[in-house]
């Protein structure tokens, strides 16, 4: 669909429709993600289907991933959700309901969906392998389902990596790691290895490549925190934690991420070098 912002700028947002239904992933708008929301709906609202027989008196409009919209186009569509809900019926699909505000919360039902099980995440990797024509170990299928963290969008692109590596499928054969996650562990070491100025201005370049390329910061967030556990005894992990939600908090509620994280890589810093010197003390 095509759509168009107030300086007259035309883009294309992709979506997937039926005589029954849409759906859109508006925050792929960016900052132009409430008028994809107004606009869409409306359109959608006040078109009639050319078969009237066979659709109900409603259209159904899915939208994903709404905890990544901005808080105006949260509140656009709620606005836009009183007006049209006459003709339709909107599902909005979250990771995390933390991001979504509390308007648009109280007007809807709220559904949790859990994640999928390993049994199923390798059903669907075999499944998926017999429509490609392919053959799948089931120890590939098993391995694969629990480095994917649950997540079946990461273990498909993992058994499309696995097969661009190797084919045909070897049990041997190892997992590929995407790039970012790597360049995550990376940055965890930066940390550890030096707590300075000069360290932290480093982290921070390698904090914003990350983001440039696009990886969720929440996500940034979730693995680096992961990481820099690893090297912590229970004392400082049960602080490190703590202040790991205090942040988080912030970075789902805030707007500019990148100080979020920063100040989170900062005060891990102050306290992992004063944990240092204090067992260096203890050694001495």
């Amino acid at each position: 669909m095509n759509f168009m912002t107030p300086s007259n700028k035309k883009f294309e947002i992709m979506t997937v429709a039926s005589n029954y239904h849409i759906e859109v992933n508006a925050s792929d708008a960016g900052m132009y993600d409430r008028i994809v929301i107004m606009e869409l709906i409306k359109t959608v609202a006040q078109t009639h289907q050319l078969d009237s027989t066979k659709q109900r008196h409603f259209k159904v409009i899915l939208l994903t991933e709404v905890d990544r919209l901005t808080k105006e186009a949260q509140q656009a569509l709620r606005r836009t959700m009183e007006k049209y809900m006459a003709t339709c019926r909107i599902i909005l699909c979250a990771n995390s309901i933390a991001q979504v505000i509390p308007a648009i919360k109280s007007r809807c039902l709220a559904v949790r969906v859990p994640a999928p099980t390993h049994e199923n995440i390798c059903n669907i990797l075999k499944n998926i392998c017999k429509k490609e024509g392919l053959s799948i170990p089931d120890e590939l299928a098993v391995l694969i389902s629990q480095n994917c963290e649950r997540n079946l969008r990461r273990a498909i692109l993992m058994l499309e990596a696995s097969k661009v590596k190797q084919y045909p499928f070897d049990v041997a054969q190892s997992i590929v790691i995407p790039d970012w996650q790597l360049y995550i562990e990376e940055t965890a070491k930066q940390i550890l290895s030096q707590q300075t100025p000069g360290k932290l201005l480093e982290v921070r370049s390698m904090l914003y490549e990350l983001i440039v390329h696009g990886i969720p910061t929440n996500v940034i967030f979730k693995f680096l925190l992961k990481e820099l556990v690893k090297n912590c005894d229970m004392s400082l992990k049960h602080n490190i934690v703590e202040i790991a939600s205090h942040y988080e908090h912030c970075l789902l509620k805030g707007n500019k991420t990148m100080f979020h994280l920063e100040a989170f890589v900062a005060k891990f810093m102050l306290l992992y070098s004063k944990f240092m010197e204090e067992s260096l003390g203890c050694v001495f």
